[in-house]
């Protein structure tokens, strides 16, 4: 007796299938990851996947294709599976040693963007971001100020790696200069800069078991625990970071979406800068702190 036929899938029954076994998975973006990895897995974009519908898989890339699928059901972020994620249009490298870039964080960059287009010092301006990661903030600074010199600090130096890595794709290694260590204490003696950048861990430490499995068991919890209140980074860092400031420098760090007054207050303790300004993201939640250094 011949053996049935084995079953032919085109690239809409897939999405179909996938999407179906996400949803079940309690995946809530269970049609876009189904586009995303399949996309991915044949080398198009997904505009390309509605074209090509009809577009029977062959054997090794539907094989290819349930990996991927099973890594996604665990809840393993897209991200991570396809090695990449889009921030500012810029497709950057990510690994599992990185925080995976946010839309979020496009708000401290078009912030810190708008206050650097004010300054008039003359000479090139200098930018620190600390905790650098993927390099998302400092290539997108890079991108839209083509006159700033940029620092991308991080404590990992595996997050460096993939940082230098997106700063040759992305054709800006001669503008960005990496320094590895803790924070603040890596800068050389001496260095000053025109502005301070940063996205650092502000997860109270108890909330992160209530967040996502695809945050809680894949991203690194450094990049995410703030300590008990998640504010161990700006308790410890802002009473210093006048000290690394040119005059009228400033500094633009995200939040948690209730830190805005506590991080304000941490910034007028000092008595180093004028009244602290907060920013609100796309869902109007507390996403970025500015503050800028007083004349004196």
């Amino acid at each position: 007796m011949t053996a049935p036929p084995s079953k032919i899938w085109t690239v809409i029954d897939l999405l179909k299938e996938t999407q179906a076994y996400f949803a079940k998975c309690g995946i809530t973006t269970s049609r876009l990851d189904a586009e995303l990895l399949l996309a991915h897995c044949l080398q198009m974009d997904r505009i390309k996947l509605y074209l090509d519908f009809e577009y029977q898989l062959t054997t090794e890339e539907l094989a290819r294709f349930r990996e991927l699928v099973r890594r996604r059901g665990k809840r393993e972020p897209v991200a991570y599976i396809t090695g990449y994620k889009e921030f500012w249009s810029l497709r950057l490298a990510v690994t599992p040693g990185v925080l995976i870039p946010r839309p979020d964080t496009e708000v401290l960059v078009d912030e810190a963007v708008k206050m650097m287009k004010l300054r008039t010092t003359g000479g090139a301006c200098r930018i620190l971001d600390i905790g650098t990661g993927s390099g998302a903030i400092a290539l997108a600074l890079a991108r839209e100020l083509p006159d700033v010199v940029i620092f991308g600090l991080d404590i990992s130096p595996e997050a460096l790696g993939v940082a230098q890595a997106n700063a040759r794709s992305c054709d800006f290694e001669s503008r960005i200069e990496f320094i590895c260590g803790d924070s603040l204490n890596a800068v050389p003696e001496g260095e000053r800069f025109d502005a301070i950048v940063s996205n650092p861990p502000y997860i109270p430490s108890a909330d992160i078991e209530t967040l996502e499995s695809e945050i809680k068991y894949f991203e690194p919890r450094l990049a995410l625990d703030g300590g008990p209140d998640g504010l161990d980074f700006y308790r410890r860092w802002i009473p210093q970071m006048h000290l690394y400031l040119n005059v009228n420098g400033f500094v633009a760090l995200e939040i948690g979406a209730s830190q805005g007054k506590a991080v304000s207050e941490l910034f007028a303790a000092t008595c180093m800068y004028g009244d602290a300004r907060i920013v609100n993201d796309y869902a109007h939640k507390q996403r970025v702190v500015l503050a800028q250094r007083l004349l004196s």
